[in-house]
């Protein structure tokens, strides 16, 4: 049987293409991000389970578990547990499910970190989820984080550079969706629903924009909350579309029936007057019906959100426990994450990216000389700036120029090299759109193919 050479489902290869714009779209979220003093840091790919187990709520059975190898495989084969073989007891380390939970336990680790830590981290994360559009099951997140402050300066730092990002890339309409954990909670507390009942609630909330108001009622039904909690709880969370953010939080504030979430909501004003003044100040909205799924979350969370996709290309919120999780002091932090993979989606869909130089500006074709002598002539060339690739094999010079201009190359200049132009110093210059060409002096080239 033939062996598929496609990769896993829900993976992908990257050819040169895909990663000139991938590498495109990095540079102009690491330049932001240092811009903003933010600095790097990278985390290994595997994780102990038991740093990710506990952090993720109903999502971490999508976590990627590595059995055993070797010899402790076949010890737990050979004398499996009494309770019989599990996961726990074939695994004990995972790939990483996002950056945030690796971020915290190296906070918890080094004790050198400045006090407010700020870091960017862009690196890829393994998911067992169901690939669709933009969606993947390993796929890059480029983080943001802020750790060591309770201060809403930390929101606002996050959410703009999220936002200048975006604005650099060339995306506009975008929304920067706005809402508070503890106003959520609140919100659920007045509807009528146990507090035991809030972590479900939650969870069902959150697939409101994918199933609509009748299908979070059935759910939360079905999940055992009185229709008639449910149904006022949709109905303060499900707020009028063209209802302004100012009205939203006073209508809010009159609805709420407990102080935490009426904390919440001044706290949510608080941000949208720091985002006034910055990039993201435009692109806010105030959503209460955003949950966000992952269980870390304490304070507010927020999403960004593109029209005509359906899933958000960016999400984050504050987690003043999780670093807690992993030693005896309480870090609060705050961070955000883009979605690489869902940009590159809708940039290439939207025709967003500019021309992105990649291979050779010029070929160089030979004849009759040696190697060596091509070769030292491709370096006086890339010293001075100029990509140049070797044709690598004697060959005719049509059919050096032809593979020159095919696809997956196209160099726009085919520089050609025998023994006249070695001796004097010269290349022929061709431009393999026009045809046109001239002698060159080595030293010149470069500075030729600029001014064309």
């Amino acid at each position: 049987m033939a062996i598929s050479t496609k990769p896993p489902s829900g993976m992908r290869d990257f050819l040169p293409t895909d990663l000139a714009r991938r590498n495109h779209v990095i540079s102009v979220v690491r330049e932001v991000y240092e811009r903003y003093g933010f600095v790097p840091l990278e985390t290994p790919a595997v994780e102990n389970v038991e740093i990710l187990l506990g952090k993720y709520g109903e999502d971490e059975k999508l976590i990627y578990r590595i059995l055993h190898r070797g010899e402790p495989l076949q010890q737990v084969l050979a004398t499996p547990p009494a309770g019989g073989l599990d996961a726990d007891a074939l695994s004990d380390q995972a790939l990483r499910y996002d950056l945030t939970v690796p971020l915290a336990r190296v906070i918890a680790q080094y004790g050198e970190l400045p006090k407010f830590f700020k870091r960017y981290q862009i690196q890829p994360v393994w998911r067992a989820d169901r690939p669709g559009k933009g969606r993947f099951r390993e796929f890059y997140q480029c983080d943001v984080d802020i750790t060591g402050t309770e201060s809403l300066l930390a929101e606002a730092e996050v959410c703009a550079a999220a936002c200048d990002v975006l604005d650099r890339l060339g995306f506009v309409g975008y929304t920067l969706c706005l809402n508070h954990r503890q106003l959520l909670r609140g919100l659920i507390r007045t509807a009528g629903i146990a507090v035991a009942m809030e972590g479900t609630a939650l969870q069902a909330v959150d697939k409101l924009d994918k199933i609509g108001r009748d299908g979070v009622t059935t759910e939360l039904t079905g999940r055992g909350i009185d229709e008639a909690a449910a149904t006022r709880l949709l109905a303060l969370i499900d707020r009028p579309e063209d209802e302004s953010d100012e009205a939203r939080l006073d209508g809010l504030a009159r609805d709420l029936e407990d102080d935490q979430g009426r904390a919440a909501v001044e706290q949510l004003r608080a941000i949208t007057k720091l985002l006034a003044v910055t990039s993201a100040g435009p692109h806010t909205r105030i959503v209460p019906k955003l949950a966000r799924g992952l269980g870390y979350y304490t304070g507010p969370i927020f999403e960004i959100q593109v029209h005509d996709l359906p899933s958000s290309i960016a999400g984050g919120g504050r987690y003043d426990e999780l670093v807690g999780m992993f030693g005896k002091r309480r870090v609060p932090a705050v961070g955000l994450s883009l979605g690489l993979e869902r940009i590159l989606v809708v940039m290439a869909e939207r025709g967003m990216y500019p021309e992105l130089a990649m291979g050779p500006e010029l070929m160089l074709c030979w004849l009759d000389v040696e190697p060596a002598a091509v070769l030292e002539v491709a370096r006086r060339l890339r010293a001075a700036g100029v990509r140049v690739e070797v044709y690598p094999e004697p060959a005719k010079l049509g059919k050096q120029m032809q593979y020159a201009d095919s696809p997956g190359v196209k160099a726009k200049w085919c520089g050609i090299l025998g023994p006249d132009e070695l001796a004097r110093g010269e290349l022929t210059l061709k431009h393999l759109a026009s045809g046109e060409q001239s002698s060159v002096a080595f030293a010149a080239v470069a500075e030729q193919l600029q001014r064309a």
